[in-house]
């Protein structure tokens, strides 16, 4: 009798904590393969996470699904900045991913007279319109 008293208050001694704890996206196999002139992977994977909610693994499994990131570009001789950047959803085979896309979203951009961190910058909110833009196709509204 003792020991379920006892059992039952660690339970709810517990219980606060369960509560408090976030819930995050399980890891997802993600890969960026930018040019590293625009985009770092560090940078890229992220602006992943940042991207990838919850509700979004139980309609498309880690063990099957993964995301693919890249991000290209650079200057013309104009010193006109040219960025596309692409977001996709990938079948997964074991721990590598399958270059067949289920979904993809790209979104271009340029900036004329840009320096070298202004064009990073452009790189990296274009890479976040394509990866909101394929969250947005992924998950019912």
């Amino acid at each position: 009798m003792k020991l379920t008293g006892l059992f039952a208050a660690l339970l709810l001694g517990y219980l606060p904590l369960a509560q408090a704890a976030p819930a995050t996206v399980p890891p997802y196999v993600l890969i960026d393969s930018s040019s590293d002139n625009l985009m770092d992977r560090t940078t890229a994977l992220a602006m992943w996470k940042e991207h990838l909610p919850l509700k979004l693994a139980k309609l498309y499994p880690v063990g099957k699904w993964g995301f693919l990131s890249q991000v290209e570009g650079g200057f013309d001789d104009g010193k006109v900045c040219i960025v596309t950047a692409r977001a996709s959803l990938l079948p997964r085979s074991g721990k590598s991913l399958l270059f067949q896309p289920a979904k993809t979203a790209t979104a271009f951009g340029s900036q004329s007279g840009a320096s070298v961190a202004q064009c990073r910058a452009l790189a990296k909110t274009k890479l976040g319109e394509a990866m909101a833009s394929i969250r947005g196709a992924l998950l019912p509204q």
